[in-house]
């Protein structure tokens, strides 16, 4: 084992310095999307819902927008027609804007919405026989930097709010038609069944608003998903891990993708904070505190650069004693990418490598490669196209 380095030691949450915009506008209405269950309840109650009433039309609310997908409080019959009247003056059910939809020849579907402040995210949903998987982003870009991934490549612009986040599954439920008026089954075969946070971001640089979204996926009373079908995947943020393991319960996946420092360091640059040791000790602790049955590892497959029997056999040590499983992810190019996928010959030596250790090594299919959906591969174009109109804006004035 490598000698362990020195770490920053921090009692406090690990935040970022970006903005986080807040759910009302001056003078406009508040957005109820994303708010917790409490949050909701102190809300109404301090816009005039009597203080009795509060836990119970809060209740109501949430199963409305949570259950059955209503955004207009109209609709919301076990409601007085007066104190629906009250709550449109007061709130909206507001969730991000579709810009544009695109449908790979395998079925993926790749989502632009807008957020507040017009900056835009990408989202991805992937059909699967057994599931129907949502990629979802945390962050408007990212600041990471890893120097495989697309995404990283666009700078960081701000964090999602929960109501963002969990915003993005709704409109994925409109758009797959999984709302109970739209026929959808009440159990976890619908299309939608799986969330994974690996859309555009780190999560656990926004931590709060994840866990909020996360939480109100997860409500028995709303989108109802068990918590063993919610992914949560970092590059290794180490003192939100054992946070999340206590305050959301997820699976965890880890975006590993190297077998030495040296390697991790130029791949994914979080590891010069927290390295492979003291990744992995804050590893070993996560399965216990969730009840998680097994942590994922992610490792995208390199040209001769990660991908040698001997990072194999590494890989192995390295994770022994911890309940995993090691997704192997053909490197998703992508114009000016500074690395090679690896031959197919080569990731199969190294998943027989894995698997003949014990452990699980599915070779994941690359999903909506034709409409630059797969994984690493979003990036807001339209966050470049607004670069490139203002600096054609600045010539035309000059």
């Amino acid at each position: 084992m490598t000698q362990k380095r020195e770490t920053m030691t921090q009692t406090a949450p690990i935040t970022q310095d970006v903005m986080t915009i807040p759910r009302k506008l001056p003078d406009g209405p508040i957005n109820l999307v994303g708010l917790t269950r409490e949050a909701l309840r102190e809300t109404l109650i301090a816009f005039g819902t009597p203080e009795k009433q509060g836990k119970m039309r809060a209740g109501q609310i949430w199963q409305w927008i949570y259950q059955w997908g209503v955004r207009d409080f109209a609709s919301m019959t076990n409601l007085s027609k007066a104190y629906r009247a009250e709550l449109a003056e007061k709130f909206v059910v507001a969730i991000p804007e579709v810009v544009s939809k695109q449908v790979s020849s395998d079925g993926t579907r790749k989502y632009l919405v807008r957020i507040a402040g017009g900056h835009e995210v990408e989202v991805v949903y992937i059909p699967e026989e057994d599931r129907g998987t949502l990629c979802v982003s945390s962050q408007v870009g990212c600041t990471l930097t890893c120097s495989f991934c697309h995404t990283g490549t666009q700078k960081l612009v701000r964090n999602l709010t929960a109501g963002e986040i969990i915003g993005q599954v709704m409109m994925a439920r409109d758009d797959l038609g999984e709302w109970p008026e739209q026929g959808a089954p009440k159990d976890e075969t619908r299309l939608l069944s799986n969330i994974v946070l690996m859309g555009m971001g780190e999560p656990l640089y926004n931590f709060d608003n994840v866990r909020d979204a996360m939480k109100i996926a997860m409500d028995p009373e709303g989108i109802q998903l068990s918590r063993r079908r919610i992914t949560l995947s970092t590059s290794g943020v180490v003192p939100e891990i054992a946070k999340t393991a206590e305050e959301i319960g997820c699976q965890l996946a880890i975006s590993f993708h190297a077998t030495t420092d040296e390697v991790r360091d130029r791949l994914v640059p979080i590891n010069k904070k927290w390295n492979l040791e003291v990744l992995l000790e804050a590893l070993r602790s996560y399965p216990k505190v969730s009840n998680s049955e097994r942590i994922t590892f992610e490792y995208v497959m390199l040209k001769d650069v990660n991908d040698s029997d001997e990072d194999a056999r590494r890989l192995i040590q390295l994770i022994k004693g911890i309940p995993a499983k090691i997704n192997l992810i053909p490197f998703n190019e992508w114009p000016g990418a500074p690395y090679q996928r690896s031959s197919n010959n080569r990731i199969r030596a190294f998943a027989d490598i894995i698997y003949k250790a014990g452990y699980a090594s599915p070779i994941r299919t690359p999903r909506g490669e034709d409409i630059m959906a797969a994984c690493g591969q979003l990036k807001s174009a339209t966050e470049r196209a607004r670069k490139s109109r203002a600096q054609i804006e600045a010539e035309t004035r000059s």
